[in-house]
């Protein structure tokens, strides 16, 4: 592969600390922009759980920060040869766990406070309203704020997850490093690279809140809702394909190529369908029903 984009995907040996340094600028805002299932689908439940641009920014950059913090340790660690782990096992199974635990628990905080709840009601189409006049669920006087905090959490949880990308970090840039005190700056700099483009996936998907020109309160309960559902389901969905792939590695392989050469979008496999089920299907499903409740007063069909 010839030209700019061969250079950063297939990296020479050699370089100087601030070309890796850059690389690994580079590689992050790809990844950003690319979509992945360690950063989208967290990043847009954050993000239009805060009902605002600004809001959607903050959650990005709240979320890029803790994953930024562990891609810092991630190639400290290939530097001094604990990369080795990653040859030797495949952790998306358990990562893609742990993962989808943390966001059923926000999920679940976000929807019905402290309890970990099935919300049966909405499943069975029972819903419960308050006395007011635009009769907008009894859930939305119930939903907690999108904690800022478990961000973080994510983002340090979520990357430990290594593709394409982690790929070149570890095995490639983080060995060229002359001593350990450089080591964590390819990491450092893919992370700021991620963070900014999470910042404005961020606004982009909390920008989606405002489109129709709803009520203050209208847009924070259709935001938490949203945030909600994705997070509490779309974590029961990572958890299942993490514990199949935990069962049987070789799903974890399936995988159709596209052609393209950039990670994450050069072929479709369990990433692609995370993506797409939780953001696609579950997030903006979710996102659709809400809206209905929220203008109509009654659930959507």
């Amino acid at each position: 592969m010839l030209g700019p984009l061969g250079f950063l995907l297939n990296p020479p040996s050699g370089l100087a600390v601030t070309t890796i340094v850059g690389i690994g600028f580079i590689l992050g805002l790809l990844h950003g922009a690319t979509p992945d299932e360690h950063t989208w689908p967290i990043t847009f439940s954050y993000a239009v759980g805060s009902f605002s641009t600004r809001g959607g920014m903050k959650s990005g950059f709240v979320f890029s920060a803790g994953f930024t913090i562990q891609r810092a340790i991630l190639t400290t660690l290939a530097f001094v040869g604990l990369a080795a782990v990653y040859k030797a096992y495949d952790l998306d199974g358990p990562v893609y766990m742990i993962v989808g635990a943390v966001m059923f628990v926000a999920g679940s905080y976000i929807l019905k406070g402290r309890y970990l709840h099935l919300p049966i009601d909405r499943l069975l189409g029972r819903e419960h309203h308050t006395d007011r006049a635009e009769r907008l669920p009894l859930h939305e006087t119930e939903m907690k704020p999108v904690s800022m905090k478990m961000a973080m959490a994510h983002g340090t949880i979520a990357g430990w997850g290594v593709g394409g990308f982690a790929v070149i970090l570890m095995f490639v840039l983080a060995p060229q490093l002359p001593s350990i005190i450089y080591a964590p700056l390819p990491g450092l700099a893919f992370g700021l690279g991620t963070m900014c483009m999470q910042v404005v996936m961020g606004a982009i998907f909390a920008t989606l809140m405002r489109v129709k020109h709803l009520t203050v309160d209208q847009l924070k309960f259709v935001g938490r809702f949203t945030a909600g559902n994705t997070l509490y389901l779309g974590g029961a969905a990572f958890f299942v394909i993490g514990a199949l792939i935990l069962g049987f590695p070789f799903l974890d392989s399936l995988a159709v190529g596209t052609g393209n050469p950039i990670p994450n979008i050069s072929s479709v496999g369990v990433s692609t369908l995370l993506v797409v089920m939780v953001v696609g299907v579950i997030g903006l499903g979710s996102m659709y029903r809400a809206y209905n409740r929220a203008v109509n007063g009654h659930p959507a069909t």
